[in-house]
């Protein structure tokens, strides 16, 4: 637990982000840059690994499942290693961990070697985040729990944007072990930074560890994504391999669930669950995040599979999402502080329905000036939504239960994330695949044959293309409004300092 003076003790005036807290969110930030730019730039270098390696696109998508899977087996652990050693020392072998991970995937003779040292480097990039979440918030406090949580927002949106623009260029100017090693001096600044910045730690090693929890829990939500995961490559949620591990996932963090009411100290505090506020947010977090994250991995395959852009324009054209969100993040935390998560969530999301809506008609030859506008509009509700949401989360929670509190909601974060993936992924191929010709089409692009078809029916097979797009994001757009429903009843007013963990748990 870092030493930041609780709560209580700051005057309820300050309520402006001092020099101390500012130092803090840069640390966070530059950490939680580097793991989430990451995973958009490898996306990126999927067909050059293929090339490199000679390998099949399936065994390179492992250099993406292996990551994710590890962040999932390291996140349940992070809320009781933070209490246990302390969210400095933790987050410090976070960085280390991720940047070892880093230079040895620059390293790798293989596409084997690479998956291997992806994993290492997804169990420090697990970390990160939820430990950012955990000291920012303690170091703020909860009365300015939305502004920090703007402040970590940056790279959440920066990522999706950056990524595919630097992963193009480095691979296209210097070499595909750029994506990697450019993490390197990135670290090493978080690293030194960190050392300096951040509060001496004040431990509890009285804590017992949940062995039985961590047993069922890490592996059980390990399988679940990977069961998720891997529902686009099989086209069905009924193949095998989505099935097996999906099963077996979903029974062992149900078994967790059973028993994790037993120990005092249990891997994941379920009991907060008992707090209504954080309850609601999750839902809200849940639903929003399966219909937008899902949409906006879409968004980019349009731009190359309908428009014939490179990967490198692509990433361009997603800058108005981020540029909107940047409009409104900053004053969305404020607000949020000030009247509390409710009402910015729901302005949030009706910004981005009115964004989404435009997708839902689009073609093979929509104006880019409406899809472009539609974008930075979307990321205006983004702004004003995803982070509040969080706010409300936390900020009811004490010092002692923030760790676990942004624990559970990385992992509800992620599920979600992955859920919507899928679902998108699995709807999308589904309408293309239904259509005479737009299906030959994306056959062909996918095995890297001619088309089948002749020059008049290519245009006709594009624009099949464009309406699959447009109908999966019609489910995108119908789950977006569904979210309104928790979101109604998150909190309208600001937020009661935090209280007793015993308290915070109950109410």
């Amino acid at each position: 637990m870092s030493a930041a003076p609780p709560s209580s003790a700051r005057p309820a005036a300050d309520d402006k982000l001092d020099a101390a807290v500012l130092k803090v969110a840069g640390v966070v930030v530059l950490g939680a840059i580097m793991s989430i730019l990451d995973i958009t730039v490898v996306s990126v270098a999927l067909p050059t690994f293929q090339s490199t390696f000679d390998a099949t696109y399936a065994t390179v998508a492992w250099t993406m499942t292996g990551y994710t899977l590890a962040l999932a087996t390291v996140i349940p652990l992070t809320g009781w290693a933070a209490d246990r050693f302390g969210t400095k020392r933790l987050y410090l072998l976070a960085l280390v961990l991720f940047v070892l991970g880093s230079v040895l995937c620059s390293t790798a003779w293989s596409i084997e070697s690479l998956i291997t040292f992806r994993v290492i480097q997804g169990l420090g990039g697990g970390m990160l985040m939820p430990l950012g979440m955990t000291i920012m918030t303690r170091a703020a406090g909860p009365e300015r729990v939305g502004r920090v949580m703007a402040v970590l927002g940056v790279p959440m949106l920066l990522g999706p944007i950056a990524g595919p623009i630097l992963g193009g260029w480095l691979i296209e100017s210097v070499s595909w072990h750029w994506i990697f090693l450019i993490n390197v001096p990135i670290g090493i600044a978080a690293f030194l930074t960190a050392a300096r910045v951040l509060p001496k730690d004040a431990p509890t090693p009285s804590e017992s560890f949940d062995f039985v929890g961590m047993l069922l829990m890490s592996p059980g939500l390990a399988l679940l994504l990977f069961g998720v995961s891997s529902v686009p490559g099989e086209g069905t949620v009924l193949a095998t391999k989505v099935l097996v591990p999906a099963a077996i996932g979903a029974v062992l963090i149900a078994l967790f669930v059973v028993h994790a009411f037993r120990p005092e100290h249990p891997l994941i505090e379920l009991r907060l669950f008992k707090n209504r506020q954080l309850t609601v947010a999750v839902i809200t977090m849940f639903m929003f995040a399966v219909a937008f994250f899902g949409a906006m991995l879409l968004i980019p395959s349009y731009f190359l599979q309908v428009r014939g852009e490179s990967t490198f324009s692509a990433g361009i054209l997603m800058a108005p999402q981020g540029i909107g969100a940047m409009f409104t993040m900053p004053l969305a935390g404020k607000l949020t502080d000030k009247i509390g998560p409710g009402r910015i969530v729901l302005s949030g999301l009706v910004l981005i329905v009115v964004g989404m809506a435009v997708l839902t008609q689009v073609g093979a030859d929509t104006s880019y000036w409406l899809l472009l506008s539609a974008l930075f509009v979307m990321g205006m509700g983004m702004g004003a939504t995803m982070m509040p949401n969080m706010t409300a989360a936390l900020q009811t929670l004490s010092d002692q239960m923030i760790a676990r509190g942004s624990t559970l909601m990385n992992i509800v974060q992620q599920i979600a994330s992955s859920v919507g993936a899928a679902v998108m992924s699995v709807v999308l191929t589904n309408q293309i695949l239904g259509s005479p010709l737009g299906g030959k089409l994306m056959e062909s692009m996918q095995s890297g044959q001619p088309p089948q078809l002749t020059q008049a029916q290519i245009p006709q097979a594009v624009a099949q293309i464009a309406d699959g797009f447009s109908g999966t994001f019609t489910v995108a757009w119908v789950l977006v409004i569904l979210t309104f429903i928790p979101a109604f009843f998150l909190p309208r007013h600001p937020s009661a300092k935090a209280v007793d963990p015993t308290v915070a748990a109950v109410h």
